[in-house]
């Protein structure tokens, strides 16, 4: 990674930061030397492998052999790195779909991770999340509505094993006496990633276009008395939603930081909260909750 990012100048942008999820991602490492009859060959490979190829004159390249990032940082405009054939179509689709409700969003944007490449998070500890998730939303709604306000120990039995489940920033919170309004309205959007995690193990059937809050009451009815299930939801589905909401963040930042409207109806801080719960269930740079990063 530090060997990309130290390619021309060094400092950051959308190019090395791309390259460097790949490389974190990869999974086989090989050295070896090609005889130029044998180069058209090594492209096949590579595009089907997902391969991106390092040159001994510092160049990174792509399998077809444009390069994705010189020694002294250029590039090749047309470079394209390579992705499994699967997030390629889930791409495509969620380009369509933005396009039917004429939500643009740029095309250099690049796919999501593939079912080849996805680690999803053992479902025990996705029940676990949602522990935690509802009893910081949960008491957070106390602290924003009328008195009184739901403390710890009472937190813990209305919400059995979210003790354990919480995260050092979700227990800092629990054990503030009197929150701050702020604090408060940040852990109450916890219910949106509820949500998408209980859609993920299957309690919800389909999940939702993000044009307003969840059904917060159906969250509560979903967990309660829940155990955790043998198995998660599909990657491919999970991944489908990623990739989505992925791009309606993109979209709802851009409009954000522009001044301007979408036309589609959306609700920014919902398509945030799912963008984050996903970016936690499929291990995006293997974050802890409190670390999670949700870059567009």
């Amino acid at each position: 990674c530090g060997y990309i990012f130290s390619r021309g100048k060094e400092q950051m942008d959308q190019r090395k930061f791309h390259l460097i999820q790949h490389v974190q991602r990869v999974q086989h490492q090989f050295a070896f030397e090609v005889e130029e009859a044998a180069l058209d060959a090594v492209a096949a490979w590579a595009a089907e492998a997902n391969a991106i190829l390092f040159s001994t004159d510092g160049a990174i390249l792509a399998p077809d052999g444009r390069v994705l990032l010189g020694a002294n940082g250029k590039f090749d405009e047309d470079a394209r790195e390579p992705y499994p054939e699967d997030a390629g179509k889930r791409y495509q689709r969620s380009h369509q779909q933005l396009s039917e409700l004429q939500i643009r969003v740029p095309a250099s944007l690049p796919p999501v991770i593939g079912e080849c490449e996805v680690l999803l998070r053992e479902p025990a500890a996705v029940h676990e999340r949602c522990m935690g998730l509802a009893a910081v939303a949960i008491r957070a709604e106390t602290a924003l509505s009328s008195p009184p306000l739901v403390q710890a120990a009472e937190l813990f039995e209305m919400v059995p094993g979210s003790e354990q489940a919480l995260t050092p920033n979700e227990r800092a919170f629990v054990e503030t006496q009197q929150p701050s309004q702020h604090d408060a309205t940040q852990f109450l959007w916890r219910y949106e990633g509820l949500y998408v995690l209980l859609w993920a193990m299957g309690a919800f059937e389909d999940l939702r276009f993000p044009e307003g809050i969840c059904d917060v009451p159906g969250c509560v009815r979903a967990l309660k008395g829940s155990k955790p299930p043998q198995r998660l939801r599909p990657a491919a589905q999970i991944l489908d939603a990623l990739d989505l909401h992925y791009r309606l963040h993109w979209a709802t930042t851009d409009a954000r930081v522009r001044g301007t409207e979408l036309d589609a109806d959306l609700d920014p801080g919902v398509v945030f909260e799912r963008h984050y719960a996903l970016n936690w269930l499929t291990r995006f740079q293997d974050a802890d909750w409190d670390d999670v990063e949700t870059p567009t």
